[in-house]
């Protein structure tokens, strides 16, 4: 458990390699990524689960803020200098957001299925709908997601994507960058890749077959495909 300043966080490393901090999505799931993890090859894999997710502690309140300041904590706990950190979902909405406020600290970003800063209305019409006809297979969660932590957190990212100068830093976040979607995701796929072309050290990659999920189907293809971005990247620590 990472203690300290802040509620308790459960956290698991394993492996020899460059260190690489695997981010759950929703916001409010539980640690879901030990599948991705073991795909990846030559890497220090360090997991964890948020406040108030699994079995992390909760709290009354939930910032964007206080989930970027818990990152920095888990990679002090596990003495890390730099690491690449690899998001899914809104896991990967929080990479982004850890590399713009601690650059010095990223070696590279992964995004998985995530990494949008746009509240569209036809976008979350499209979704809702996808989702609602059963279109995505369900995920099965060692802990239930905490519907609180998703409810705030959500709201704390539509206010961070109002930010004024947000295009701009991105447009000058010279960190390698690894953008994967889906081609079946229910999520239309058009936000991240106009990140992908935003950031000027990114790559795109839309996996044929995949849904939300990447692993599921595409395991073997994923895990190859994260292993070359992250022996391609330079310094780091």
């Amino acid at each position: 458990m990472v203690g300290g300043d802040g509620p308790a966080l459960w956290t698991v490393s394993f492996g020899e390699g460059t260190p690489v901090v695997f981010i759950p999505g929703g916001p409010g799931c539980c640690d879901y990524l030990e599948p991705v993890a073991r795909a990846v090859r030559g890497v220090r894999a360090i997991r964890y689960e948020p406040r108030g997710c699994g079995r992390s502690e909760p709290v009354d309140r939930y910032t964007l803020a206080d989930a970027i300041g818990d990152m920095e904590r888990v990679r002090q706990h596990h003495g890390i200098d730099r690491w690449v950190v690899a998001g899914h979902s809104a896991g990967a909405d929080w990479a982004l957001a850890y590399a713009l406020q601690h650059t010095h600290r990223v070696a590279g970003i992964v995004c998985l299925s995530g990494g949008r800063i746009h509240n569209d209305r036809e976008w979350h019409a499209e979704y809702s709908r996808a989702r609602d006809a059963g279109e995505e297979p369900d995920l099965e969660f060692a802990y239930p997601p905490n519907m609180e932590v998703n409810r705030q957190l959500n709201a704390e990212w539509k206010a961070f994507i109002k930010q004024p100068t947000l295009l701009r830093d991105l447009s000058r976040l010279r960190v390698p960058a690894l953008l994967v979607y889906g081609s079946e995701d229910i999520r239309p796929a058009w936000p991240v890749e106009q990140v992908a072309n935003l950031l000027p050290s990114a790559r795109w990659e839309l996996l044929a077959g995949a849904n939300h999920n990447l692993w599921l189907t595409h395991e073997n293809e994923l895990g190859q495909m994260v292993s070359a971005f992250i022996a391609g990247t330079s310094g780091m620590g």
